[in-house]
């Protein structure tokens, strides 16, 4: 059986706030290290039937990178509804969502 491993670096500053993310595949056939400014990790818990969450960015992510970063979370999300159960209408009301959410940052974007 194969494995791969993930790692997240994340060097902090003096009141405990990230200042850089790093992260590595073992399998990605990328450089170690890549720096990022976000990550948003889902993890379910069988056992409590929830999900756990971590969700880091560092000083450097503006506010606009974080409302894109969600966006395209949530899009994601409808892609991977609809291939892992089938679900389209949960897919395409995600999908919804994420074209009200565009227009509404467009709308932003005029407004500066």
């Amino acid at each position: 059986m194969n494995t791969s491993d993930i790692l997240f670096k994340i060097d902090l500053d003096k009141d405990n706030i990230p200042e850089k993310i790093k992260w590595s595949a073992s399998d990605s056939g990328k450089e170690d290290n890549l720096e990022t400014n976000a990550i948003s990790v889902a993890l379910w818990d069988n056992e409590q039937k929830n999900t756990m969450r971590i969700d880091l960015w560092t000083k450097d992510m503006s506010v606009d990178e974080m409302k894109r970063f969600h966006v395209d979370c949530i899009g994601g999300f409808a892609q991977t509804i609809l291939s892992a159960t089938g679900d389209e209408f949960m897919s395409n009301e995600m999908n919804a969502l994420c074209e009200k959410l565009v227009e509404h940052l467009k709308k932003e974007e005029q407004g500066k």
